[in-house]
């Protein structure tokens, strides 16, 4: 790839960052329940998607501290949306899972968020809404490197 650090290229940059923050914002407005901060609403996204983790593996995939973890997983594990269970080879350690409420609470702040993104890509044109399809993977991508 070349380097994208300079005119074109660089304002194109700039754009999608900005593009991406604003939309993120309005995104994380969009949540069910109120109480849980995003960093907390992450972690639970991360679980669904891989399952159960320990706090450790969690800590490096949300880049935060073990410590910070360890605090963030108390909170939800208070608030019935995980809970910690011995882990299977290492019983030094112990893996984190999602609760049946955290997997409902998750499906429902999905709803409201697809319906919102949903609505305002009803004011885009055909042609604007393909390219946005198109480009939903490679920004799929972006978020996961």
């Amino acid at each position: 790839m070349s380097d994208l650090s300079h005119g074109d290229d660089a304002a194109a940059v700039n754009s999608l960052r900005s593009a991406v923050m604003r939309l993120s914002r309005r995104l994380k407005h969009q949540r069910v329940d109120e109480s849980l901060s995003p960093t907390e609403m992450s972690v639970l996204g991360t679980l669904a998607r891989c399952g159960t983790a320990t706090p450790g593996e969690l800590a490096r995939k949300e880049h935060v501290q073990p410590p910070s973890m360890t605090r963030i997983v108390a909170l939800l594990e208070a608030k019935g949306l995980v809970r910690l269970e011995p882990h299977p080879e290492d019983r030094r350690q112990k893996v984190v899972t999602q609760t049946e409420q955290a997997v409902t609470m998750l499906e429902e702040s999905r709803r409201k968020r697809n319906a919102f993104l949903a609505s305002l890509a009803e004011s885009l044109d055909d042609d604007e809404w393909a390219k946005l399809r198109a480009a939903a993977p490679v920004l799929e991508k972006l978020a996961h490197l």
